[in-house]
């Protein structure tokens, strides 16, 4: 079973009211909410990775990029013809600061985007991966105030 390298990418801005997290609100595969994500070209590093999905899916670049230990895998629920051969992602998780503002999101993808305060990201996120890498990330900004 092959398995796509790919990064997960926890989106976040420092504002009046603290921390925020950008959520995108997916149509393509699925529909819900998700923090951006994508996977690994050939030839490109994870970080590299992120910079590019983040640009990508968001219009933005990072004021700052942190990576954590955290990793984890899904299957996909179906075959998708763009991804001939995978069943499936390995991700690995980062954290991105971005300025607080409008974003670009690419919307062949995404059909809206939403700033938020971690309670209200961690309820609206649908996977298990994700709510914990949100709780990792948001336990890591915590910790540093």
């Amino acid at each position: 079973m092959k398995f796509r390298k790919a990064v997960f990418i926890v989106v976040f801005a420092k504002t009046n009211q603290g921390i925020r997290y950008l959520l995108l609100k997916r149509k393509l595969h699925w529909t819900g909410w998700e923090f951006p994500k994508g996977g690994i070209e050939e030839n490109e590093s994870k970080r590299s990775a992120v910079e590019r999905e983040l640009f990508e899916e968001t219009g933005k670049k990072a004021l700052r990029i942190k990576q954590f230990g955290f990793h984890g895998s899904y299957r996909y629920r179906r075959k998708f013809p763009e991804r001939p051969g995978f069943f499936g992602q390995f991700f690995s998780l980062f954290a991105a600061e971005i300025e607080n503002a409008d974003v670009k999101i690419d919307t062949h993808e995404h059909s809206t985007y939403e700033w938020l305060s971690f309670n209200e990201a961690i309820k609206k996120l649908r996977f298990p991966n994700q709510k914990k890498s949100l709780k990792i990330v948001n336990n890591w900004l915590s910790s540093r105030n």
